[in-house]
């Protein structure tokens, strides 16, 4: 394999098409066709699906990955050997959940703002897992503790989700007690289809409970949901402990509170840029363990 290989098929994957990664590169399609042929005869497997999008393979994903460590590897050098003003900032791809963006992540990485530039996929922290085994991203906030192969993991701390709801709401709906025929009947905000935090809670209570769901794909506004009224949810205690400081929000009876634990997985190989944004992670999180 060469790098021009590896970066067409790098660019086949980002953009979706061989056409569209020809114009990335200023080559022909069929350049791009005989440079993927040429890395997948090399390696003996087929790396790509001819679809609409092209996706990696199996085969494919340890490939596009080294792809994408390379190109990291290369603007990191570029920067180191021209830090003059105006060169161009590397970017740093991140998986972070909406919850941990919308209270204490966002600000660990305005500190690097003005040297980095950051592309931010807002995963769940369940599910960003396989964001950062393709290479799509170079670091993600998680809650698997078992690295992700070619990355590191290092324990942030715990995040507490409890089951919170406008006194209003608790009236209406609980007002004999939290029960599983009350948290049937009674309306739920979740965050996405992917969000299992609320059915978590559910399940401690009994099994086959379906209650009406709002589905708000927004952390502020997920939170601001339940500050109206319109469901019970798990909200981490960094968005309920002012709501519930000033009467607005209290929590259910009943249940225990969520500990969701933290990792921050990134890739094994050392840039300047990665590094400096660990540093801010791992310290955001260690002041939020203490306040």
């Amino acid at each position: 394999m060469d790098l021009p290989q590896l970066e067409a098929l790098a660019a086949a994957v980002d953009t979706g098409t061989f056409d569209a990664a020809a114009r990335a590169l200023n080559v022909t399609p069929s350049a791009i066709s005989q440079r993927i042929r040429a890395l997948e005869n090399s390696v003996g497997g087929v790396l790509l699906t001819r679809g609409k999008p092209v996706t990696a393979t199996a085969a494919g994903i340890p490939y596009l990955r080294l792809a994408r460590q390379i190109e990291a590897l290369a603007a990191d050098a570029a920067t180191e050997a021209t830090p003059e003003k105006g060169a161009a900032f590397p970017v740093i791809p991140l998986a972070i959940n909406g919850d941990s963006l919308a209270t204490w992540a966002l600000p660990a990485l305005a500190s690097l703002a003005d040297e980095l530039t950051f592309d931010i996929h807002r995963e769940d922290q369940d599910h960003s897992w396989d964001l950062l085994r393709d290479g799509t991203v170079m670091a993600a906030l998680t809650t698997e503790a078992r690295p992700v192969q070619g990355c590191t993991s290092t324990p942030l701390g715990v995040m507490r989700y409890r089951p919170m709801a406008t006194p209003d709401f608790v009236a209406r709906w609980f007002g004999d007690g939290v029960a599983a025929s009350a948290l049937n009947a009674a309306p739920v905000v979740v965050f996405d289809r992917k969000d299992d935090i609320q059915d978590r809670y559910l399940r401690s209570f009994g099994k086959g409970l379906t209650p009406p769901r709002h589905h708000v794909p927004a952390s502020t506004e997920f939170a601001e949901a339940v500050r109206l009224g319109m469901g019970w949810a798990m909200l981490p205690d960094q968005q309920s402990f002012g709501p519930e400081s000033r009467g607005e929000l209290v929590e259910l009876a009943g249940g225990k509170p969520e500990h969701v634990e933290l990792y921050w997985q990134q890739w094994a190989l050392h840039t300047t840029a990665l590094d400096r944004v660990a540093d801010a992670i791992a310290r955001a999180a260690r002041e939020l363990a203490h306040s």
